[in-house]
């Protein structure tokens, strides 16, 4: 049977156990047509490229399916019907890459340098906004209270 990768898009109000539920359903459609899915990650909650009907940000989900052309129709057909899945692309593939995704991968080497330590930094064209040299003109120097305001520091 040919394979497939398909992502789908679910609303951002849903929970992430309705959008497994909604991958659950898509297994049983499968498995009573005689597919399976060989492969499923969920990619989270992220932000959309532009609004889809009125949705800024959605679950995504992908799945890597072993099935027949018609079980992938009705998959395809049933994801069109459901109100919480905004957008389907699915492909043929030659072969599903039991690998984590590019997605998946990214996010683990993201955390990775999150809690890693980055070293010093290297010197760029911008600075951090802090005055390197030292400023020695003497407005800028710091002056003891006494200087500033005679009666400050004693009896008037």
């Amino acid at each position: 049977m040919p394979l497939y990768e398909s992502v789908f898009i679910a609303r951002n109000d849903v929970t992430q156990q309705q959008v497994d539920a909604i991958a659950d359903q898509i297994t049983a459609t499968l498995g009573e047509q005689g597919g399976e899915i060989k492969k499923r990650e969920y990619w989270g909650l992220r932000g959309l490229a532009y609004r889809i009907k009125k949705n800024r940000k959605g679950h995504y989900m992908l799945l890597g399916i072993d099935a027949s052309p018609a079980a992938m129709q009705e998959v395809e057909r049933q994801l069109g019907l459901n109100e919480d899945v905004l957008r389907v692309l699915t492909l043929r593939v030659e072969a599903i890459d039991e690998a984590p995704s590019a997605i998946l991968a990214r996010r683990g080497e993201d955390r990775e340098r999150e809690r890693g330590f980055r070293g010093p930094r290297p010197p760029g064209r911008f600075s951090s906004g802090r005055r390197d040299r030292g400023d020695e003109r003497e407005e800028f120097r710091a002056r003891p209270r006494e200087e500033v305001d005679p009666n400050a520091g004693g009896e008037e």
